[in-house]
Formats: C-alpha cells, structure tokens, sequence
C-alpha cells in the first residue's frame, strides 16, 4: 500500500467513523519533534499552534518523554479512592507558584476545571446563605471557557449555544473591558462570581485593558463576589509570565489551567484561595481520571520549564521576533490592522477587504509548511510551543510570507 493510498484510506475512515464534529485539514500528522512535525507523506511543517497553545516545550520534548516513561513503569491509575506521589506533588507545587492559593483540585482538560470553578462558586455561595437566585455568575462576550453544557453557556458566544437550549440558569453576560457595564450588571446584588479570560483567545486574541482586572477586582470585593481566571489557554507562560494576571497586578479567588500544564498530556486544575479553599468538602465533586500518575508525573516537569527565567525570556524574544516579522510582510503586502496579543498569544488582525480570509490562510499556510490557527474568521492566532527557536521562527514566518503571496485579492 502506497502512502497516498493509505492517506486516503484513513481521511475517508475519518469521515465515516467520527463524530462530524470537527474539519481536520487534509493531512494525517505522524510524528513532532521540537517546533516540526511530518505528516504520513513525509512533509514537514513548522507549527505556530502547538496543539491549539498545548504543546508548550514542544512536540516529543525529552524531560518530558522522559516524566512519561518512568511514571508508565511505576503506576497508571489509582482513583482518587487513594493517594499517589505524582498529584500530591503537583498540587502542592503548583499551590507554592501560584502565589495566591491554598488548594488544588485536578482534573483532565480546560472545560473539567471551569466546571469545577463554577460549581465551587455556587457551592461558595450557598454555603455564604445566598439562595438560588443570587448565585449568578458573570462572564463576558466573546469568552470561551468550554464546551460542557454549563460551560458553553458561561461561553457568551451564541454560535456555540445553538441547538443546545434549554441552557442552565444563573449566567449573564457582559461586553468585555467595559467596567461601566460590569458594574450596572452587578448593582442588583446578585452576583456571585465573575468569570473572565486575561486575555480572551477564541473571539480574536484581546488582552484585558490596562487597569481592567484591578477594576474587576475592586467590584468584586465591594459586591462579595469572586474573582475567578480562566488562564487555560492565556496561563502558564503563555502571555509571558506563568500567571497571566501577573501582569495585571490582581489576586484572584480562582484560577483554572489546562492547556500548556501538560504538554500535551491531558490535565487540567484549579487553584482555589482562602476564601473558597474549603467551601467544598468530601463528595461534593470528584474525577475518576483526574490527577492520575501519568498526567500529574509530566506536569511537574512541565510547570518547573515553564516557570523557569530560560522560557520566560524566549517567550518575550519570540514574541517579538513573531511581531516584527509580521510588520515586515505587511509592508509588503498590506494585509492586518494590527497584531495584538501578550508573549506568545499573539492575533494578526485582517483588514476589513480581507475579513472572514482567516480560514482560507491556514489551508494555504499548510500546503506551504507552516501549521496556523485562527481566532474567529478575521485573526491568524499565533500560539507556538513557549520554547520554540530563532531559526523555526524565522522559517515560519518566510513561510508565512510565501502563503500569504498566493493569496487570491479579490
């Protein structure tokens, strides 16, 4: 069987054995190495997506693989009916990075740790002697904070609610970085939780503004509401320092991780503060798979990577390197508005004769090597591994470069 025989047998087995969920490109990758990967047929491609900002040390990364293979020796999976090294550990040394909490329940992905924040809200609240009513959780327009049925609904972006009513009760929604709106929503008094991304991802790569959070925050204490952070996609080095709303100068009650803490192993967590860090007592929520050996024995070593003075400083020389890189090709070819984002959470904007194009630069970006996200249909979101080099920076964006010349101009 030839490759391209079998490339097709396995795309039209795609087709017919999955969920028709998704629209994979055209490719079936077969192995990673650093910032590369190669598909089935051999081509290499440099990756700005990192598993969708996953993959933070990059593909197969040795200290890593190396986590892996030892604790794969030792113990799989306990339940949580007994304790193990490895998620004793994390918990406790993520606890000590965080600066700010107490305790740490895990998980295994983004969406499990906000339905866990969300459900500690609620569970905070009731045990404050609110009823039902004044138990609402604030979140913003244009978030995304998963896809479990609680989550797209505190997920404000409606293309992601369809077809799934009735939603679960007890959310509203906000415009983002408009303190004035956030602070008319929670005059009433019955808000128990506000929920947001330092800097939103899906809607298009947008930072809080400056002095947002601290503002967020001050409304917060002065309602008797929590601060909760969804940093799964903005945390962990991302943005440039491993806590997002370091930056902003704020102490949360809550922050969600998922993403980067693995590497590429499923795993999420939450950070839980004084104020909320025993409001959840025994059986009040629980995971059989979360916090298993496994995930927990590579996410030690991926924390103390991404915590070190090595990939802070890489993030904010690449994260500048991706900039200047594309002011070049625009000078040349006139295409974005402007590149907002922190460190490496980057979003190149379309101009307006270009809007809804993202989509069509990420397949012309992979038939010329280079793997590309998008946020939303008008931002190139730029998430590669926190590691990621000088020269696979400056091939990708000569490879950048060359797809975006073969962009038809209507």
């Amino acid at each position: 069987m030839t490759r391209d025989v079998k490339v097709d047998e396995l795309l039209a087995l795609g087709r017919d054995v999955l969920l028709p969920v998704y629209k994979q490109r055209e490719m079936i990758l077969e192995r990673g190495q650093g910032a590369r990967v190669w598909d089935s047929a051999g081509r290499e491609y440099v990756d700005f997506g990192a598993g969708i900002a996953v993959c933070s040390l990059g593909h197969c990364n040795p200290e890593l693989n190396t986590a892996l293979i030892e604790q794969a020796g030792k113990l799989w999976h306990t339940s949580n009916v007994f304790y193990s090294e490895p998620p004793l550990r994390l918990a406790q040394e993520l606890v000590a990075a965080s600066r700010f909490a107490q305790r740490a329940f895990l998980c295994n992905s983004g969406a499990e740790a906000n339905e866990a924040a969300i459900k500690l809200a609620r569970k905070w609240a009731s045990e404050q002697g609110r009823p039902p009513e004044r138990r609402t959780i604030l979140t913003f327009h244009g978030s995304f904070h998963g896809r479990t049925l609680a989550t797209v609904t505190a997920t404000a972006q409606p293309k992601y609610q369809q077809g799934y009513e009735p939603l679960p009760g007890g959310f509203r929604h906000v415009d983002f970085n408009d303190i004035a709106a956030l602070e008319a929503a929670m005059a009433g008094g019955d808000v128990a939780a506000v929920m947001l991304e330092p800097v939103q991802g899906e809607s298009g790569v947008i930072p809080a503004a400056p002095g947002y959070l601290q503002a967020v925050r001050a409304l917060c204490d002065k309602h008797d509401a929590l601060l909760v952070l969804d940093e799964i996609q903005c945390g962990m080095g991302r943005s440039g320092e491993l806590f997002a709303h370091w930056a902003d100068g704020v102490t949360p009650d809550i922050v969600t991780l998922a993403k980067a803490l693995g590497g590429g192993m499923p795993i999420g967590a939450l950070l839980a503060g004084p104020k909320v860090a025993q409001a959840m007592q025994f059986g009040a929520h629980g995971t059989t798979f979360g916090g298993n050996p496994l995930a927990a024995a590579v996410a030690r070593v991926a924390l103390r990577r991404l915590a070190s003075d090595e990939i802070v400083a890489n993030v904010a020389r690449q994260s500048q390197a991706i900039r200047d890189g594309i002011a070049a090709i625009n000078r040349e070819l006139d295409l974005f508005t402007e590149v907002r984002g922190r460190g490496l959470m980057l979003g190149a904007v379309l101009k307006p004769e270009h809007a809804g194009k993202a989509g069509v630069i990420g397949d012309l970006a992979a038939a010329h090597g280079l793997l590309l996200l998008q946020a939303g249909p008008d931002v190139l979101r730029f998430v590669p591994a926190l590691s990621i080099g000088d020269a696979d920076v400056v091939e990708g964006l000569k490879r950048l470069q060359t797809a975006l010349q073969a962009l038809p101009r209507d």
